[in-house]
């Protein structure tokens, strides 16, 4: 990267002065007696002396518990490794700071229900949900399962049975009978709420039929929650179903009872959204989840009590798990189901602008797709309140970078995040105090010790490779549900290298000091022996304005790999020799020569999972005549046709 090239964005000397990150320093330096100066001196420490610095996080993030008397056991061991190991304390209760009629929750379902909760309320609706799933037995260690939205009485749901020391798992409304069961079946919950239905796209979606169906093969009690108006009706063709009115109707709002668990004790199950078996059970914590995510909000989004925090996501990405954990920093959370263009495609930035936004998060996809729309937010919102955009889900393009700038705002830090469902938070994300360059993460989370190692697991710089973690870290999972003895836990990330998290993306540093994601390491492309991945490619197809997204496959082909391009393109484009040819020279010339596909083909829909991730493996296996196991992890898996026994590929 050539010395004349300017960073997108860089904060003010009295803006970073001013930063959670800052003050963070100083209370590490009166304690410890340091003289760090800056996140990448707090970085450092954060890794080298990571007890200490999780013990500082406990204190500064006013953790509501009791810490015990050791910080950490067996930091030696991946998996094993334990922080707080004495440590009691209740994920719901950290989460319910205030009991005021200032905002907690502010709800819009597109164009069809608005609602508001004031700290109050939601206080009061999780003491009766708790009562109430007391009543129905529920204890610590059982299982509560949500096929709900996006909605206020979502979290609530999750607070009340946080509280009572239960697991809580959730999904969104639009997966099929199947993909529920495929996930809630394993985990055995002994409370299922289940929306009536819900809006997307102005449709209205009934579930009445899937809740009819899935409901006596779960062995739950269900709880139908209304939304269309249908849930009492729902609820009566259920065996022992009934609405939530009828389930809270004997409970009146009381002072909530938060049972104090142990560090450990899980908090969330959430699940592997691959193409290739049954999903994973990612079984996750409550104090590490906690910290990490309360440390991500307050240091590395800078975030404060009273911001308003948005992000776009459902209840079946974790993503939305995330969010949550807002509420431990006194956030207003914003609240969002339904379709992101919907009534009109500036529709969330309609949200955003007027509910005063301080966070707008959403993913990779969203922002091209808004891009490619012609979006001007900033000539038509109000986003004055809107210090922090941060995006996710698959790498971000410069190009996406570039439009955030140019067409949402200049003074804005822009944070590409990533991490995932694994540890339920991120391994590289945003920093406050630094510049923001295009294409780039700024920076490794605090107190993960990221590196990126090549092949033979040796550290490489300004070199493609493997994202890993070389120490422990609070939000590792627990475990994996419905594996005893841990063989699925290790073997997902610790065989490639031995007592290192290998994390399965293709990853590089930047001259930086940040890092830029090529990729998942499954789906990297190898022609010629030479690994390439993928979201390089996509980089550069994405600037060809008749592209609106693309996926790239390797094919075994003549004893090598040969790489074939997909593009699905704007209405009445047709692919001809002309636009294949312009889509060969821009990836020759942004890319390299290996990049350019041996084949483009155009089609119609692309597949994607539930949480809008493209999933090359499952169609690099259809294209080669494998079956794809798990078609309920995708949100459109009647795409998969597209793609099977193309004539242009047999040659």
């Amino acid at each position: 990267m050539s010395s004349s090239e300017q960073p997108l964005w860089s904060p003010s000397p009295e803006r970073v002065a001013g930063t959670q990150i800052m003050a963070f320093v100083a209370a590490a330096n009166a304690r410890h007696g340091l003289s760090l100066g800056n996140f990448r001196d707090l970085h450092r420490w954060s890794v080298e002396h990571a007890p200490d610095f999780w013990n500082l996080a406990w204190d500064e993030f006013g953790v509501r518990g009791e810490k015990g008397s050791r910080l950490a056991a067996d930091l030696d061991r991946m998996p094993g490794a334990r922080f707080f190991p004495d440590a009691t304390l209740n994920f719901a209760e950290n989460l319910l700071p205030r009991r005021d009629e200032a905002p907690a929750l502010v709800f819009q379902g597109e164009d069809k229900a608005s609602l508001t909760l004031s700290w109050r309320e939601l206080h009061d609706l999780v003491s009766r949900l708790q009562q109430a799933m007391r009543a129905a037995g529920v204890g610590p260690g059982d299982r509560v399962a949500a096929m709900m939205p996006n909605r206020p009485e979502t979290i609530a749901i999750m607070l009340a049975a946080a509280s009572i020391g239960a697991i809580f798992s959730s999904c969104s409304p639009d997966f099929g009978e199947r993909g529920v069961l495929d996930r809630f079946g394993q985990i055995g919950p002994s409370l299922f709420f289940a929306v009536d239905g819900y809006w997307y796209a102005g449709k209205c979606i009934d579930n009445g039929e899937k809740i009819t169906a899935i409901a006596p093969q779960m062995a739950a009690r269900t709880i139908v929650v209304p939304y269309l108006g249908e849930a009492a009706a729902i609820a009566a063709r259920v065996a022992g179903g009934q609405s939530l009115d009828a389930f809270l109707a004997p409970f009146e709002a009381a002072p909530v009872d938060f049972a104090p668990m142990p560090f450990n004790h899980p908090l969330f199950i959430l699940y592997s959204s691959g193409t290739t078996g049954v999903p994973k059970c990612i079984v996750h914590g409550a104090g590490g989840t906690l910290l990490q995510l309360v440390k991500e909000h307050r240091l590395h989004c800078d975030l404060r009590p009273g911001d308003r925090s948005f992000y776009f996501t459902t209840c079946g990405w974790m993503m939305w798990n995330w969010l949550v954990a807002g509420l431990a920093n006194g956030e207003t959370l914003l609240l969002f189901d339904g379709s992101p263009f919907h009534p009109a495609p500036t529709v969330l930035f309609d949200f955003a602008a007027r509910e005063r936004a301080a966070l707008f998060g959403t993913s990779a996809k969203y922002i091209d797709a808004a891009r490619k729309a012609g979006l001007t937010p900033r000539l038509t919102h109000d986003l004055s309140a809107l210090r922090l955009m941060t995006s996710t889900g698959s790498p971000l393009s410069p190009e996406g970078f570039g439009w955030v700038y140019e067409a949402v705002k200049e003074d804005l830090h822009l944070a590409s995040i990533s991490g995932g469902t694994d540890i339920v938070s991120c391994f590289v994300l945003g920093d406050p105090t630094s510049p923001v360059w295009s294409g780039e993460i700024q920076a490794p989370g605090l107190g993960m010790a990221v590196d990126v190692w090549n092949d033979e697991g040796r550290p490489v710089r300004m070199e493609k490779g493997e994202l890993v973690c070389i120490r422990p870290f609070p939000s590792m999972p627990v475990m994996f549900w419905n594996d005893p003895d841990g063989a699925k836990y290790r073997a997902a990330y610790f065989e490639r290298f031995d007592n290192v998290w290998h994390h399965g993306d293709f990853a590089e540093w930047t001259t930086h000091g940040g890092l830029i994601i090529h990729g998942r390491s499954d789906a990297t492309l190898n022609p010629g022996g030479v690994r390439i991945g993928t979201a390089e490619l996509y980089a550069q197809v994405e600037k060809i304005p008749e592209v609106l997204e693309a996926i790239a496959i390797g094919q075994d082909w003549d004893g090598d790999v040969r790489i074939v391009l997909f593009v699905r393109l704007r209405e009445e484009t047709a692919l001809d020799a002309a636009l294949a040819d312009r889509i060969k020279r821009q990836i020759r010339s942004g890319a390299s020569p290996r990049h350019v596909p041996a084949k483009i083909l155009q089609v119609s829909d692309i597949p994607r999972t539930k949480s809008g991730k493209i999933t090359e493996l499952a169609v690099r296996d259809v294209v080669a005549g494998r079956s794809v196991k798990n078609q309920e992890a995708l949100a459109n898996p009647e795409a998969l046709a597209l793609y099977r026994d193309l004539p242009e590929l047999k040659g």
